[in-house]
C-alpha cells in the first residue's frame, strides 16, 4: 500500500509539472506548436531512461523510488516515456520487428483512436 500512495503522489506532481511547462512554453514560445507536449514527451524519455538505467546498475537503487520516479512522476508527466523505453529496449534487444511494430501500432493506433474520439464527440454534441 506505501508503494502505491508513493506512486500516486508522484503521479500528481507530474502532472502538475506537466501543466506549468505547458503554461510556460505557451508563454513563452506561442501556442502554434505544441512546445509544452514536446517539451515534456522528450525530458520524460530522457528521464525514464536515466532512472531505469540507474535501477538496472546500482543494486542500492531503492525499488520504490524507481517506481516512484517511472510510473508516477514520469506516467503523470507524459506516458510517452514508457512508450519509448519500451520500444527502445525492443530494439537493443534485437527484436527489431517488434520495436518497428509497437512504434507503427502506435502512431497509427492513436491516430485513429483520437480521430475516432472526435467523431464520437462531435456526433455526441451535435457539432
Amino acid at each position: 500500500m506505501f508503494r502505491f500512495a508513493v506512486i500516486c503522489g508522484a503521479g500528481a506532481v507530474g502532472t502538475g509539472v506537466r501543466y506549468l511547462v505547458g503554461l510556460w512554453a505557451g508563454a513563452r514560445f506561442g501556442s502554434v506548436f505544441p512546445y509544452g507536449t514536446l517539451t515534456v514527451n522528450v525530458v520524460g524519455c530522457f528521464l525514464i531512461a536515466l532512472v531505469m538505467q540507474l535501477s538496472v546498475s546500482l543494486a542500492s537503487f531503492p525499488p520504490d523510488l524507481r517506481f516512484a520516479l517511472t510510473t508516477g512522476f514520469m506516467g503523470g508527466l507524459t506516458t510517452y516515456s514508457s512508450f519509448n523505453y519500451e520500444t527502445t529496449k525492443l530494439a537493443q534487444e534485437g527484436a527489431w520487428g517488434l520495436a518497428a511494430l509497437n512504434l507503427a501500432l502506435t502512431l497509427l493506433g492513436c491516430v485513429l483512436a483520437g480521430l475516432l474520439g472526435q467523431l464520437l464527440a462531435r456526433k455526441l454534441s451535435g457539432a
